[in-house]
């Protein structure tokens, strides 16, 4: 009777590991797919801690993604702006995020 299960145990682990092996692999190709951050959610982020300094004025953002690469680094990046009063008068930033992290690359008073 031992040997019976058993016979039907190591045909029935192999398929258990390759279809393991098969879920794991797939999901791994689905989560490293590369999902844009949208434009709204990246502009409210800056301007959240833009606020954090003061009030702010004015904010924009373009909608569309444009190639960016600096030094070895590839991406696509979101260009927007900021606008706040500082010292009496308006001053104005822009700022570059990436489009699939969310993070800010660079921004600069204008």
């Amino acid at each position: 009777m031992y040997k019976r299960e058993r016979k039907y145990f190591t045909p029935l682990a192999i398929i258990a590991l390759v279809a393991s092996f098969l879920m794991g692999a797939i999901t791994f190709f689905f989560v490293e797919k590369k999902v844009p951050v949208s434009a709204d959610r990246i502009l409210e982020m800056v301007k959240a801690e833009f606020k954090k300094e003061g009030p702010i004025e004015g904010s924009w953002i373009e909608m569309t993604k444009v190639p960016w690469e600096k030094y070895n680094y590839q991406t696509k990046v979101y260009y927007g702006g900021i606008s706040r009063f500082e010292e009496g008068k308006i001053t104005q930033y822009e700022f570059i995020a990436d489009a699939y992290t969310g993070s800010v690359m660079d921004i600069y008073k204008v």
